[in-house]
């Protein structure tokens, strides 16, 4: 059994999803007691994907965020660099891709926009993936990123870090096929940057009109921004 550690080595990161693609997407509800979908749901309706927009789904894993985006008519593909995830959700009736966030296969300008679920801070360099996301975007695309986040009201955030995040990590384990991902999964969580400093990231890799929503008291942010047009 594969497990990253907070280096994010591309070839660990990518053989540790292989291992836990199979239950993945039951793991994952079950961890958040089902707001996954509640979370998927709100990014979506963020992204506004419109019929005959091109979308891009990075760090799809198995494409489940991929089918909800393309429900209002967008042409939305998935691009994961884990080929089990990939083949985990072969099932699903959307194009797939294997794809490295920092050399993505698309031609400059490709989609109106790019969405990515929970994948961004498992990303080597997230300034540079931001910066290779903007080069497969048209001018005025959007960039939607949902992920973890940092409650800002105290109490909260200190029941996040000292209970809920080590009863999800308990719940994530007892679901996995490999019980050590979710160490670095919890790992990965608590080193993660607050909205506000994500936020700043996102703008030095040329982003611009950036903005943060926090869902479920901050637990969770959806980010979005737009590709300067000059």
């Amino acid at each position: 059994m594969s497990r990253a550690s907070l280096d994010k080595d591309p070839r660990d990161v990518a053989a540790m999803f292989d291992d836990v693609a199979s239950g993945y997407d039951r793991a994952n509800s079950v961890m958040t007691f089902g707001f996954d979908r509640r979370w998927r749901i709100t990014t979506g309706r963020v992204l506004n994907a419109q019929p005959g927009e091109r979308v891009l789904d990075l760090a799809a894993g198995t494409g489940v965020s991929t089918v909800e985006f393309g429900q209002a008519g967008a042409w939305c593909v998935a691009a994961d660099f884990s080929l089990g995830m990939l083949r985990s959700g072969k099932h699903r009736q959307v194009p797939m891709v294997a794809a490295d966030a920092l050399r993505l296969p698309f031609a400059d300008e490709s989609f109106d926009a790019v969405t990515i679920a929970f994948g961004l801070r498992n990303f080597v360099d997230t300034k540079a993936a931001l910066t290779e996301i903007a080069r497969v975007v048209k001018p005025g695309g959007r960039l939607v990123i949902c992920e973890v986040s940092t409650p800002p009201f105290a109490p909260i955030r200190l029941m996040h870090e000292k209970v809920l995040m080590r009863a999800l990590t308990w719940l994530g384990k007892r679901q996995s096929s490999n019980p050590d991902a979710y160490s670095y999964l919890a790992e990965s969580m608590a080193a993660w940057p607050e909205q506000h400093q994500l936020g700043e990231i996102i703008a030095s890799a040329g982003w611009e009109n950036v903005e943060w929503l926090n869902l479920t008291f901050g637990v969770v942010a959806v980010h979005r921004a737009t590709k300067p047009t000059a």
